[in-house]
């Protein structure tokens, strides 16, 4: 049976995480999770323990001091998977921005069409946005294609956070070299990935903004990835 693992980092999330614990468990692959909170102050923690008491050896918690950012806690998430020998690694948010009922389809473009990163994307053909304000909409997708015109990377949705990995494109990238850990990191993985030659396919999905709690978007995540590639550029990976 494949091995598989979503990370999902946590913060002030508990309007959200239990939901999604159950939605991941009921999918009809088996797919466990690890969670990986920054010590919210609101109790997501507690609840994530009691997940696992219901979901022995599937569901998984991770706990750090505070708040590192979004980009470490993958990282903190991959390195842990790797050492629990996970084939397959995914990331995705908890805010249901990136539906779960996908999470099989990320798999299937790696297992059946021989992908080595698939990629839940927005911008590639059937990619959809709901709920955002059009400004918001037309900022992300021209974001991703001012990435593409200074990095070259052949990718719709430059930015896109929802992402399978194969194990051995996190074993081939030195994680402890990945400089960013915003919207940035986003960039970076994909970019690593690429310049290493692994295969990448985008598979089209439909992002639905947060319904409960508070985005973590800010314009210091928004001025890292802007002015970030043009560091990636001349990054070793």
């Amino acid at each position: 049976m494949t091995r598989a693992v979503v990370i999902i980092p946590t913060y002030n999330e508990k309007e959200n995480v239990e939901r999604m614990a159950h939605a991941v468990m009921g999918l009809p692959v088996a797919i466990d999770i690890l969670f990986v909170d920054d010590n919210s102050p609101d109790g997501t923690a507690a609840i994530i323990r009691d997940l696992m008491l219901q979901f022995p050896g599937r569901i998984f918690l991770e706990e750090r001091a505070g708040k590192l950012g979004l980009g470490t806690a993958y990282i903190h998430g991959f390195k842990w998977s790797l050492k629990q020998n996970y084939e397959y690694i995914f990331e995705m948010d908890c805010d249901f921005s990136h539906n779960p009922l996908d999470l099989p389809r990320l798999l299937a473009a790696c297992i059946e069409k021989g992908a080595d990163v698939s990629i839940g994307s927005r911008y590639t053909k059937g990619g959809k946005v709901q709920n955002w304000p059009m400004g918001r909409i037309m900022m992300s997708y021209f974001a991703s294609v001012y990435v593409r015109m200074i990095l070259f990377i052949g990718i719709s949705d430059t930015t896109a956070g929802f992402m399978c990995y194969s194990s051995k494109v996190l074993q081939a990238i030195d994680l402890d070299n990945i400089h960013f850990k915003g919207y940035a990191f986003q960039i970076e993985m994909k970019y690593a990935a690429k310049k290493k030659g692994f295969k990448i396919i985008e598979v089209p999905i439909t992002f639905i903004d947060r319904q409960f709690g508070e985005s973590k978007m800010s314009s210091s995540i928004f001025k890292e990835a802007f002015f970030g590639v043009w560091k990636m550029r001349n990054l070793k990976v």
